[in-house]
């Protein structure tokens, strides 16, 4: 069975209605992301930062997986799917997807600020000052914050060496390390690209560019994947 590894980017959850940092509330136009989400932001202003990812707990729980992340769950029918995302949310998961690594967390998820080891899922949306991890330190996020190491970074590399197709869907790649990781593909395998706004890059062989949303361009990945030129079962 084919491995097909995909990297995934804002623009998957963008059509479940999942907003971003400027399109939040009129309350977040007033800060600069690195003001409630860096460690720095963190020491100033922990309520502040609570606020904001209390915020998109919320909305998350109020929005669903869109086809394009099922379309992605449909093909473990098929192929050996691993999924390195560098969303917060749940939705591939919550979709069906089984194999998902998280580049800058879980938003759903918190921490000790003590023992970065101390990991759970929180009870609901709302994270408080005051709640404590069982050592009695202040829980946090459980996000990649601005200026903090992509840990899982080692571990995306190694996923994407090892595909046999590769593809990229609401993602620009423009932000590192990240952005690094499609470097790591094999040249000759199978490569595609989901956006409506993509270029082909002359640089790059074996790129299909598919200039749709996700959800229309997932659905147009399936059938070209359901060909027997990648050998898939029928």
């Amino acid at each position: 069975m084919k491995k097909i590894v995909v990297l995934s980017g804002a623009g998957i959850s963008a059509e479940s209605g999942i907003k971003t940092f400027r399109d939040a509330d009129g309350l977040w136009n007033n800060y600069r992301i690195e003001e409630v989400a860096s460690p720095a932001a963190w020491a100033r202003h922990p309520q502040l930062v609570l606020d904001f990812y209390n915020m998109r707990r919320k909305q998350l729980y109020e929005v669903e997986p869109n086809a394009a992340h099922f379309g992605l769950a449909k093909m473990e029918e098929d192929f050996d799917v691993e999924i390195v995302t560098q969303n917060v949310d749940d939705l591939h998961e919550r979709a069906g997807s089984t194999n998902v690594l998280h580049l800058h967390g879980e938003i759903k998820k918190v921490r000790s600020t003590l023992d970065p080891d101390i990991v759970f899922t929180l009870d609901g949306w709302e994270l408080k000052l005051g709640d404590l991890c069982p050592k009695g330190s202040q829980l946090r996020p459980h996000i990649v914050w601005f200026g903090e190491e992509v840990s899982n970074i080692m571990v995306a590399g190694t996923i994407v060496r090892n595909a046999d197709i590769l593809v990229v869907i609401g993602t620009s790649l423009q932000v590192y390390p990240a952005a690094g990781l499609f470097h790591h593909a094999h040249q000759d395998i199978p490569k595609f690209l989901i956006d409506p706004n993509a270029e082909p890059d002359p640089y790059v062989r074996n790129l299909s560019v598919i200039r749709e949303n996700a959800t229309v361009g997932v659905q147009q990945l399936l059938e070209q994947l359901r060909s027997t030129k990648y050998e898939v079962r029928s």
